[in-house]
């Protein structure tokens, strides 16, 4: 108001918003012809993944900044497909929730779904009564507000937690922050959900190891000839290759065994290798004992041939003391043969 009456008196040359309908469309069914549908099918599942995860961002900083708790995205998106469907209805566009009003709101002081109603009604009161006098709002006072909006919603105290929580989730932050600012926000939040997906792999793939352990009781003769290790973490693509050559890379071993109970996450590629890797020691000579196969990998493990490539079933264990005793036979065994 402090720049638009000056403006309006002194009739200065500046761009306004510009002429806004003052009445809504009478409603009217689309045209729902078989072929329009066909063409329509792709941009209509982009739209409302766009407007799905732009409607959810705002719901996620409106939470962050006022204390009204949570908030429950099945309902926020049941919500905006259903006003969505309506606008269609009076030749509307797809809604969502925008972060600008949304934080202009909470700032506001909002606290219930009631603001929501009122924000509503506010904007059919424009347009049915004061659609004139809006349209003459210069742009620049618009670009002012919107401008103090994106300040206010920007967190000093979050910006100094995540650059202070390590490295790589700064880098996101700042990705994102970057791309949202010079291109949009749908294509920040791919490239973040690309980059943070990044350091997640390269944090599993680091926590993932293959330790050799000290066999349990007192060393008797051939010990040195039992490599048991302890694979934990996870085994996946990213993973299983650097993980499993340290395994095969062991010298003078005829039996390995394998402890799998400390193995958290195991994808396809991860069982393929575990298989190669079995089918492989076998091939050299060597004995594979596997102990401690967990039960949400059972399926996958037998479909992948991982208990497949053993060399008998029974050198499948559930315990880590009788594979050992069975290592310990298997040397004597091969011991007494060879003299």
């Amino acid at each position: 108001m402090v720049v638009s009456l000056p403006v309006a008196f002194l009739q200065l040359p500046l761009d306004t918003i510009g002429e806004l309908p003052n009445s809504l469309p009478s409603p009217s069914l689309p045209d729902l012809s078989p072929s329009l549908m066909v063409a329509l099918i792709g941009p209509a599942l982009a739209v409302a993944a766009l407007a799905a995860i732009e409607s959810l961002l705002s719901a996620r900083v409106a939470a962050s900044l006022a204390p009204t708790g949570g908030f429950h995205a099945d309902r926020e998106l049941f919500g905006q497909g259903l006003a969505s469907i309506a606008a269609g209805f009076f030749g509307g566009m797809p809604a969502t929730g925008a972060i600008a009003r949304t934080a202009v709101n909470v700032r506001s002081g909002a606290k219930t779904r009631v603001a929501a109603i009122v924000h509503a009604l506010l904007l059919l009161v424009v347009v049915l009564a004061a659609a004139g006098v809006v349209s003459n709002i210069p742009l620049a006072a618009l670009a002012g507000v919107l401008m103090v909006t994106a300040a206010r919603m920007v967190s000093v105290s979050t910006f100094k937690r995540v650059a202070s929580s390590g490295k790589s989730s700064a880098a996101v932050f700042l990705v994102t922050a970057f791309v949202t600012v010079a291109f949009d926000l749908v294509v920040a939040v791919g490239i973040g959900v690309a980059i943070a997906a990044f350091f997640a792999l390269r944090t599993l793939s680091r926590s993932s190891g293959a330790h050799r352990e000290p066999l349990p009781g007192d060393e008797q003769p051939g010990d040195e000839q039992i490599a048991l290790f302890r694979i934990e973490g996870s085994l996946f693509f990213g993973a299983a290759e650097r993980l499993l050559d340290d395994i095969a890379r062991e010298p003078g071993v005829e039996v390995v065994i394998l402890r799998l109970s400390a193995l958290q996450i195991v994808d396809s590629t991860g069982a393929n290798a575990l298989a190669e890797l079995i089918t492989g020691l076998e091939r050299k000579g060597a004995t594979v004992l596997v102990k401690g196969i967990r039960p949400e990998h059972q399926a996958m493990l037998n479909r992948l041939g991982v208990v497949g490539a053993l060399r008998h079933p029974n050198h499948l264990f559930a315990e880590l003391e009788p594979a050992v005793d069975h290592a310990r036979s298997h040397i004597r065994r091969k011991t007494a043969d060879a003299a």
